[in-house]
């Protein structure tokens, strides 16, 4: 099942697919704007995107897996408003997903929308943890500990120090809290030197 969510929210050439993708995942977000997530179903996304169910099906495994790639593109758009060039392969990433998380909690789509929609949470939490993965996997940690549950570790890691900071008043500023949650998690990450993470503001890897 993780796979098959992965595979759907890569990106993809075809025109016709991107369109289609899009149209369900603007449609979903306009339906959490009106009902709970739960109370959405797949039929409902699908007439909100004016395509039919095998359509649906065709692209997302479930309605679960279209929320992970609506958050996923949310945080593409994020990070390339910031100027900030995601590569899962090198420690300088750290910020830019950082980054992404503060700005998706502080732009959400209706008042305290990550508290109010727990699948919603489960959803970046998840994002932040495929993002992460995919570099420990090509960079094996020495310890023999599994990249798999150090992605996950970090990603509610990142999540939680992010919602905290959300919750705070009054709130730093953005920069300031990236900075800290950086020197919370880099040395679980095997990052010993944070100067360069901190001091960077422009988060390019």
């Amino acid at each position: 099942m993780e796979a098959n969510r992965q595979a759907s929210c890569e990106l993809v050439l075809d025109p016709r697919i991107r369109r289609t993708r899009l149209a369900l995942q603007q449609a979903l977000a306009k339906l959490l704007q009106e009902k709970e997530f739960d109370s959405i179903s797949v039929q409902d996304i699908a007439e909100a995107a004016a395509v039919n169910r095998a359509t649906f099906y065709d692209h997302y495994a479930d309605k679960f897996a279209l929320l992970e790639c609506m958050v996923g593109t949310r945080f593409g758009e994020l990070l390339e408003a910031r100027g900030i060039q995601f590569n899962s392969g090198c420690a300088g990433a750290l910020r830019g997903i950082i980054m992404g998380v503060c700005d998706y909690l502080a732009t959400a789509p209706g008042a305290e929308c990550t508290r109010q929609l727990p699948h919603m949470e489960a959803a970046v939490i998840a994002v932040v943890r495929n993002m992460l993965l995919e570099g420990m996997r090509k960079h094996p940690r020495p310890d023999g500990i599994p990249p798999e549950m150090m992605a996950s570790t970090l990603a509610w890691a990142i999540y939680g120090a992010a919602k905290e900071w959300m919750r705070n008043q009054p709130r730093l500023a953005v920069e300031e809290a990236v900075d800290g949650i950086i020197r919370l998690v880099a040395p679980m990450m095997g990052v010993v030197d944070v100067t360069a993470q901190t001091t960077s503001r422009g988060g390019h890897s």
